[in-house]
């Protein structure tokens, strides 16, 4: 990893420096510098491309979240899934999120869908591909981002017990068979997409679930309401 400008936790480069030495992450750099090269707006910014790893450090994970792409337009995506900076209109999805966190928690929703809080507090909040090109959602899918983070949840599952996999959607429940689910607790729904929501994510009450097992574990639970 060559640019000095990105920010990650020393935990987590520790763990994680053999694979930015690997050559599919070597074409994954090229092809994030070509696509700059041609005039493409890539999301997230660079320095915030590993805001999930700089803000959860590796030895405080307690709950994945795994998400697909970064928010694709203008000042939304900040390097955590399902998340936006402040002052932004709520996605579809993340409204869902909060009206599930409702009715399972009596959650208050606040004036924005920023998520930092959660992760401060060991939620490690994962897109499976970690940029995008300016509003083309997927365009940067099969580039080596899911290489590189099926291997952090490989990494999460060997060397941590009790962690929660919170796996939304058809796409996100594929990444199960990398988990250990003797050693930790897998949750799984539909997305929270209008598209998908009512088939199963509003009512899966996985926030209450999640700390439901760390009660159950002798472990501090996650506080999820978000501060205004």
């Amino acid at each position: 990893m060559n640019n000095p400008s990105v920010k990650i936790h020393p935990s987590w480069f520790h763990e994680l420096q053999s694979e930015f030495a690997k050559p599919y992450f070597a074409e994954l750099q090229s092809f994030l510098k070509n696509e700059k090269e041609q005039g493409h707006t890539i999301f997230p910014k660079g320095e915030a491309i590993f805001s999930a790893f700089d803000s959860t450090p590796f030895d405080q994970v307690k709950v994945v979240i795994l998400g697909q792409d970064p928010y694709h337009d203008e000042g939304q995506a900040h390097g955590l899934c399902f998340s936006v900076n402040k002052g932004m209109k709520l996605p579809p999805s993340l409204k869902n999120i909060f009206k599930e966190l409702h009715s399972d928690i009596g959650f208050v929703p606040p004036a924005h869908g920023y998520l930092q809080n959660w992760a401060e507090q060991g939620v490690l909040m994962l897109n499976a591909t970690l940029t995008v090109r300016a509003h083309t959602p997927g365009s940067h899918q099969q580039k080596g981002w899911e290489i590189f983070t099926d291997q952090v949840i490989r990494l999460l599952d060997a060397k941590k017990e009790n962690l929660v996999f919170i796996l939304w959607g058809k796409y996100a429940q594929n990444k199960s068979v990398l988990i250990n689910k003797q050693k930790h607790l897998v949750l799984t729904a539909a997305h929270p997409s209008p598209f998908s929501a009512h088939t199963g994510f509003f009512g899966s009450g996985h926030f209450s679930k999640t700390n439901a097992y760390f009660v159950e574990k002798g472990m501090p639970t996650i506080d999820w309401q978000l501060p205004q």
